[in-house]
């Protein structure tokens, strides 16, 4: 299958260019030329299915036409060798627990899957290194760092804003050694992205070295988040309620919701979406006025939400035709303080037993708020609430059980490296490498 710049000034590339440029080279996002509904036989019968099976299907329609379904099937199963699974919180209201994996949090999917795939066209095409660049406002990091770990031809530089992810973390991308580096950068989630994306475009840089990027930026890392919605959808048929879903999904670069929106678009039927976002409301905006004002960040509890010019609106902007009629069909959208947020992270754990993490509590919330009486809703429970630890501990006033993959991270020794966040310094960094 080839691929198109959501700027439409490139010429179309194979997966494997996809993969490995990660942006194309008018500086759009690269979009699958199709996108294959499944099967009628395939919903009738997604019940019955696994995780790995639903995920295969899913993974088939995006890949299969450029990697060998032998190959294809073994990263799958490779890459999902944990469970998502769903947890009623209210009539009606479930949580998906998407922190299973090994660093307990959604991006394990996509980081893990990406690299394998990654590793498959670098053994492919014999290609000395490839580099990767990844720029983390909390869990991307950590799950690309770990899903790449110890991957043969492969360094990851990770950039991340100094002061602005929880210890935890940090610790998860900081302390692993190897084929990983981490950059603390002095500036904002949005600095590190910026940085990223000016790499990708500097001719220099590129001739001297390999690059590409892990961030949701690229196809290989945010279509594969569409597994668990159609694994989701497939609980929820066991149960008999998967009539009228609603799928409410905490919000920052937007990556993980437009999976969603893929999924859809393949045929799942999910009636609507929420994008609920923290104080960073610039796609809320957008959803009430038709113009989208990108601004700088602001620092929030919710800080993996923490994104001011969100990469991912440009595939949403594409995937309707740029119409802002269409979308709003599509997608409804809340804000929440980080008041709010807390209040919302109390009051359920004191009247559920059930405990949110700051992003999981904006999607909870808005189900709350918005669910009709005929629907069923879902919300993204994205990451563990012991990664946000002395947040989470604050806003309950009770100790919370860190588990033991975390307490693993925590013991090792954080090792980063400080940059500013101006590209010339970066630049010269890398071209030492």
């Amino acid at each position: 299958m080839q691929y198109y710049s959501t700027n439409k000034k490139a010429l179309p590339a194979t997966l494997e260019e996809a993969v490995v440029k990660g942006l194309a080279s008018d500086k759009g996002l690269f979009m699958p030329w199709t996108i294959k509904p499944l099967s009628q036989d395939f919903y009738d019968n997604i019940d019955r299915m696994s995780f790995q099976e639903i995920a295969y299907h899913v993974a088939d329609a995006f890949f299969g036409e450029d990697v060998p379904a032998d190959t294809l099937k073994q990263i799958v199963y490779d890459t999902l060798n944990f469970d998502v699974p769903l947890v009623k919180v209210k009539e009606n209201i479930y949580s998906l627990e998407l922190f299973h994996g090994p660093t307990l949090a959604f991006k394990d999917v996509g980081g893990r899957f990406m690299a394998r795939l990654l590793g498959y066209f670098i053994r492919k095409e014999g290609k000395k290194q490839v580099n990767v660049l990844v720029a983390t406002s909390g869990d991307t990091g950590s799950a690309v760092a770990n899903g790449f770990l110890g991957v043969e031809g492969i360094h990851v530089y990770v950039l991340y804003p100094k002061g602005k992810v929880s210890e935890i973390q940090e610790k998860q991308f900081t302390t692993l050694g190897q084929n990983i580096t981490a950059l603390e950068v002095d500036g904002t989630f949005d600095d590190c992205q910026s940085l990223v994306k000016a790499a990708f475009m500097d001719k220099e840089l590129n001739t001297h070295m390999q690059l590409t990027s892990a961030n949701s930026i690229n196809v290989a890392r945010f279509l594969p988040q569409a597994f668990y919605y159609f694994y989701a959808y497939s609980q929820l048929k066991r149960m008999g309620k998967a009539d009228n879903v609603v799928v409410c999904v905490p919000s920052g670069n937007f990556g993980n919701i437009t999976a969603g929106l893929f999924g859809k678009k393949m045929g799942l039927p999910i009636r609507r979406f929420i994008a609920a976002n923290n104080k960073n409301d610039i796609f809320y905006q957008y959803l009430q006025t038709g113009k989208y004002n990108p601004r700088p960040s602001i620092a929030t509890i919710a800080n993996a939400m923490d994104v001011g010019d969100p990469s991912n609106f440009a595939r949403v902007l594409d995937l309707y035709g740029e119409s802002h009629e269409e979308i709003c069909k599509q997608i409804s959208g809340t804000t929440y303080t980080d008041e709010q947020i807390r209040e919302t992270v109390k009051c359920t754990y004191d009247e559920t037993g059930y405990l949110l993490d700051p992003h999981g509590a904006c999607g909870y919330r808005a189900l709350v708020e918005e669910l009709k009486d005929d629907e069923t809703g879902i919300f993204l429970e994205t990451a563990h609430p012991a990664k946000f630890l002395d947040t989470v501990e604050r806003i309950i006033g009770d100790k919370v059980e860190i588990p033991a993959k975390l307490q693993e991270f925590m013991k090792g020794e954080k090792k980063s490296l400080p940059i500013s966040k101006d590209f010339v310094s970066f630049k010269e960094y890398l071209m030492k490498e």
